[in-house]
């Protein structure tokens, strides 16, 4: 009877938490590519695509299916999908899951639609839709979480341009509030399969359906499962900056973490906001790659007492570079170190290649070049670095301007010098005063004409010849109360100063 009451308990335990999980809009798009009309077609993204909807639809998610789109196709299906979550308000959860090409030029991500056909590397912004432009459309509509699913990272089927591009697709990071996966590292090719499925989506399909599995819990499962089905061939790659917890299924998960929640010792929360007790690491990827919180010491430390197929498991699923380099420190058995140090030279590529174009400028390219000249970006390196120098040259080169007549300059007043120092001293001698009989108002001003007679005779006389003026060089001129304002010290004619303001950018 006792267990009876028990399971009873759990069930409806389970749909209440199932019923909170589902207070949330859950909205999804899922296109899957398979018809491509200038290049041979591919078997599995139309199954990848439905297989991916029937599981979104059971997590709760109501799923907008779009195979095979031109790109006419995508671009409307993208903005009416972004339509659709802002109709849901702030608190919809968005996914949008992608099978087909992909392909990188100078640094940004392309989805390539069936229609495409792409001769030369001008034609691919030109007929295949910007990875960022699908992003820009989520980030601009209030959500509480952005998922974008990437199993477009096949090798590139455009032969014409094989040799101008690199391979995969290059980094990217997530918009605050999101998360990005790719199917496999960037700067790497996936596979197709030889199944139905990819062996991405085949991974992927069986880790989220375990409930209450954390999705960056999820994604490092996937990545480790992947990589063990391809012999090291694939390892799956994802930029987080989630800001709330997100599983696809709720409930307690069933088995422990691939690696145990990584929070740095004197953080109490963990990146984007998840407590450390939840379990979850939320934001990691930025400046093209995982913000590290912990050292190669660290690793080492942790590593060292685990035999190597365990601190291997540990290192795939994590997909830091501090922890790759820790393992390469400690192991060195084969396989096992020649995947992880190929992983760790091709993220060093990606990273300095996403630094190079993020700056943009000739040094960050020939900076490049000169630390991997051999790489398979090397053609698209030299060519920004020609475009950069282009454009730095003409910024530099001067613009003719028509002649423009200058303001003509103010009169420049010269200070009147005085021996301030001896007429401020008072004086030992009481000086002599003279009676003046007030005769009316004063004077009019000198360009008002001669003075009066009477004035002139009776006054001035008397004024000059019983006051003493100190030698003058020039007129005095000094209004009362008169404060100097100009860079010089200088006054003008009225007693204002100078001003000279600068604007800046």
């Amino acid at each position: 009877m006792a267990w009876r009451v028990l399971t009873i308990v759990a069930t409806l335990g389970a749909l209440g938490a199932f019923g909170a999980a589902q207070a949330e809009p859950r909205l999804a798009l899922v296109i899957g590519n398979s018809a491509y009309q200038a290049v041979t077609e591919l078997p599995n993204p139309a199954n990848d695509a439905k297989a991916m909807a029937e599981l979104l639809s059971s997590a709760g998610f109501e799923v907008t299916t779009a195979p095979d789109l031109g790109q006419a196709e995508m671009r409307k299906a993208v903005g009416d999908f972004a339509a659709k979550v802002a109709s849901k308000g702030p608190d919809a959860v968005s996914l949008v899951f992608y099978a087909g090409h992909g392909l990188q030029v100078d640094g940004e991500n392309f989805l390539v639609p069936v229609d495409a056909r792409i001769a030369r590397e001008a034609d691919v912004p030109l007929q295949t839709v910007r990875l960022a432009d699908v992003m820009n459309a989520l980030a601009a509509v209030p959500s509480r979480t952005r998922i974008v699913i990437l199993d477009a990272c096949r090798n590139n089927p455009f032969s014409e341009i094989n040799k101008v591009v690199g391979r995969g697709l290059a980094i990217v990071d997530a918009p605050a509030g999101s998360i990005v996966s790719y199917s496999t590292a960037p700067g790497s090719e996936a596979e197709d399969g030889e199944g139905s499925n990819s062996p991405y989506t085949r991974a992927l399909l069986s880790v989220a359906k375990e409930p209450g599995v954390p999705i960056e819990q999820a994604f490092k499962r996937v990545r480790y499962a992947v990589h063990q089905e391809t012999s090291g061939r694939q390892t799956p790659w994802e930029s987080s900056s989630l800001t709330a917890d997100f599983t696809f299924f709720p409930g307690v998960a069933t088995s422990p973490p691939a690696v145990p929640p990584v929070v740095a010792a004197t953080d109490t929360r963990a990146k984007g906001g998840t407590t450390a007790a939840t379990g979850t690491k939320v934001a990691v990827a930025t400046t093209g790659g995982r913000v590290s919180l912990r050292t190669v010491e660290s690793w080492r430390t942790e590593l060292k007492p685990l035999r190597q197929p365990d601190a291997y498991e540990r290192v795939i699923a994590e997909d830091t570079v501090e922890a790759y380099q820790a393992y390469l420190q400690l192991f060195s058995a084969t396989p096992y170190q020649t995947r992880v140090r190929d992983i760790v030279e091709r993220r060093k590529v990606m990273i300095a290649w996403y630094t190079a174009v993020t700056v943009n400028t000739t040094a960050s390219y020939e900076l490049f070049l000169a630390q991997h000249p051999g790489s398979d970006l090397m053609l698209t390196a030299q060519r920004l670095l020609s475009r950069a120098g282009n454009r730095q040259i003409a910024i530099a080169t001067p613009v003719a301007v028509a002649p423009v007549c200058p303001p003509v300059p103010a009169p420049v007043v010269q200070p009147t010098r005085r021996k301030a120092e001896k007429t401020e001293k008072p004086s030992k001698k009481t000086p002599k005063r003279t009676a003046i009989r007030d005769s009316g108002p004063s004077p009019p001003p000198p360009s008002a004409g001669p003075p009066p007679a009477a004035i002139g005779i009776g006054i001035g006389i008397g004024i000059g010849s019983m006051i003493r003026r100190p030698p003058s060089s020039g007129p005095s001129h000094v209004s009362p109360g008169g404060h100097s304002h100009g860079p010089s010290g200088q006054t003008g004619p009225s007693g204002g100063g100078m001003r000279s303001g600068y604007g800046l950018r």
